[in-house]
């Protein structure tokens, strides 16, 4: 079994776990694996307590297994304390459901550790799509987050020695929004790491199964 840890698109392949990303405002009830949260692209002042109220109530369904996608972006014009806001109140539903947080970060790595750190968030938090460097990964991974790879690591050949440098049991892989599917990705990253699939589907059901204790991946 594969996982995909973030899309945007259900293939419904008896062969993946796809963990779809899901809007509140257009939530599909028909989607059977899911996250749910407001990324900082679409937060809209006037749509804020809606789509929480929306999100407290999805995030009780077993078949929710994330918070997100969610977080912090400065190359927007969205203003920087609101998403701040925003995020923190997502992080505390997290908190309270014991759920994990796929996260959307773009220059705002820094701020995204001292959240995590003076809010003491005790769930998984995945930092999904990483396209930095090697420095980067080592202090996201020194501060407990973990990292998914995907979009980036097909079309950036130097993530490879990014890739490499991973503990096993810190990583997921991912399409977020490319046309390849999981398995393309799965072959990539088992050439980089230098293992076989059978044992790169074993690694990341094992990071599953630890990460997404809701779910259940055999």
């Amino acid at each position: 079994m594969y996982f995909n840890l973030h899309t945007h698109r259900f293939t419904n392949d008896d062969e993946v776990l796809e963990l779809v990303n899901q809007y509140p405002k257009s939530f599909d009830d028909a989607i059977p694996c899911f996250s749910v949260g407001i990324h900082p692209w679409y937060i809209k002042e006037e749509d804020i307590e809606e789509e929480l109220r929306i999100i407290e109530d999805k995030i009780q369904l077993k078949d929710c297994l994330a918070i997100g996608e969610c977080g912090l972006d400065k190359r927007i014009e969205v203003p920087f304390d609101l998403q701040v806001e925003v995020f923190e109140k997502q992080l505390a539903l997290a908190e309270k459901q014991k759920l994990p947080v796929v996260l959307h970060c773009v220059a705002a790595f820094q701020e995204l550790i001292e959240i995590k750190k003076r809010l003491d968030i005790k769930v998984p938090m995945i930092i999904h799509g990483f396209s930095k460097n090697q420095q980067l990964a080592k202090q996201l991974l020194d501060n407990g987050f973990y990292i998914s790879f995907g979009k980036y690591l097909m079309q950036k050949p130097e993530l490879e020695a990014v890739l490499k440098t991973i503990p096993n049991d810190r990583f997921f892989l991912e399409t977020d929004t490319i046309s390849e599917g999981i398995k393309k990705v799965y072959e990539l990253a088992g050439k980089y790491k230098n293992i076989s699939q059978e044992e790169l589907k074993n690694t990341i059901i094992q990071n599953f199964n630890i990460v997404f204790k809701n779910g259940r991946m055999d």
